[in-house]
């Protein structure tokens, strides 16, 4: 009896050969496709095209709504960027995907999961790594880590022969300079020229959801955006669901030219590497709600967010999604963005995000207290014996400790 497995499948180049290696091999394929908002796709004739390659079962799984409500919010309420940066479009829907795979598994009695990721890069890490936290039994296949494939597919010709042998159907496209990836929260560019760091990422990348901001419109956009304990859930009025709002907001930043970077990051299997990202929806997302929190959240409890946010962000990056000190973490987020309610409206112009009003029915700001005018609850002679408080330590070392003079 043969082994069945299943396989991340998205159609291309690399997942259609290993589809018919794996058959190859003496398995039984089930070919996933999980539904993360890939443009320009057409789901269907990916589908037939599993079959039609050999696969016993061609699956399509729409986790649209769930990549944005329960993995890119999270990690947008904690303000979680790789390395300042990076909004981890990416990161966050491998484990997803692995979720699918291995829920599949279970129900069609497969034991393997294989996917199409390098040895090199991180996506292999994320896709083990879930899978393992989810089902510590189940077989992580990687082609690409498997010498033996390495030696019969050295390069792209290799692939296309094999599906031709195979009468596998490759699109007769022109190759990019550059190998991209894509959902409905960003797309990243990477590879090829882009590997040369002298190359001019924003004017080589053929962009596909934004406009350059210099090609933006002359007038500033307005958009508002409201929120309810951390989530957004209006756009301009308009009440929606998760993955509505992210394709909203990628439609509104990207004419504006909102959301592209082009960073040097650090991968979790040491290395680094280039990489230019679009994420026009979640750019802007990720603004208003710091321009909530700026409202409703206290001075210590965002700080306490923010020392912890590079770790969560690392902690995405690397693939370390199920895991006790994720899930603590992520029950400790939920519970801190519950006062986080409130408006924002953005202006947008030509790649800039200028902030015109917030409000919030929990806001924290007194204009009174604040002010530089007399009045309000808040009497400066008491910052007198505040300071002399403060102070007493500097005092102390300063006196039995002088410093020299600078």
């Amino acid at each position: 009896m043969k082994k069945k497995c299943v396989l991340a499948y998205s159609g291309g180049l690399d997942t259609s050969v290993i589809l018919g290696w794996l058959i190859e091999q003496g398995y039984d394929v089930i070919a996933v496709y999980v539904d993360l908002g890939q443009p320009c796709e057409d789901r269907e004739a990916t589908l037939a095209k599993a079959r039609d390659c050999g696969a016993v079962k061609a699956l399509i799984v729409d986790v649209r709504e769930e990549l944005c409500r329960d993995f890119a919010f999270p990690t947008m309420q904690w303000q979680a960027r790789y390395e300042g940066t990076y909004l981890l479009g990416t990161s966050i829907a491998r484990p997803l995907i692995s979720k699918v795979c291995v829920e599949i598994a279970h129900r069609e009695g497969a034991t393997v999961y294989a996917h199409g990721a390098t040895g090199k890069g991180n996506d292999q890490c994320r896709f083990q790594l879930a899978a393992e936290a989810l089902d510590p039994a189940i077989t992580v296949l990687a082609p690409w880590r498997i010498a033996e494939f390495r030696d019969r597919f050295p390069g792209r010709q290799e692939l296309i022969e094999f599906c031709e042998q195979k009468n596998i159907p490759v699109k007769a496209s022109k190759s990019k300079p550059y190998s991209s990836d894509e959902n409905c929260l960003h797309t990243s560019y990477e590879a090829g020229l882009l590997e040369e760091l002298t190359t001019d990422g924003f004017g080589l990348v053929d962009f596909g959801m934004t406009v350059s901001p210099q090609a933006a419109p002359g007038t500033p956009e307005t958009v508002r955006i409201d929120f309810e304990q951390g989530l957004p859930v209006r756009v301009n009025g308009r009440a929606m669901k998760p993955h509505e709002i992210v394709l909203a907001l990628n439609e509104i930043g990207g004419r504006n030219g909102i959301g592209r970077t082009d960073i040097v990051e650090n991968r979790f299997v040491g290395m680094k590497s280039r990489g230019v990202y679009e994420a026009p929806g979640m750019t802007l997302l990720y603004e208003a709600h710091r321009l909530v929190e700026q409202l409703t959240l206290d001075r210590d409890l965002v700080h306490l967010r923010d020392r912890l946010a590079p770790e969560v962000a690392e902690m995405v990056y690397y693939g370390f999604w199920y895991c006790a000190k994720m899930d603590a973490l992520l029950a400790f987020i939920r519970e801190a963005q519950q006062p986080v309610t409130g408006r924002v409206e953005l202006n947008l112009y030509k790649g800039n995000m200028l902030v015109k009003s917030r409000q919030s029915p929990n806001s924290l700001y007194d204009a009174a207290i604040a002010s530089m005018e007399g009045g309000g609850s808040y009497d400066q002679t008491d910052a007198e014996g505040f300071l002399r408080i403060m102070g007493l330590p500097l005092r102390v070392q300063g006196r039995e400790r002088p410093r020299a003079h600078r």
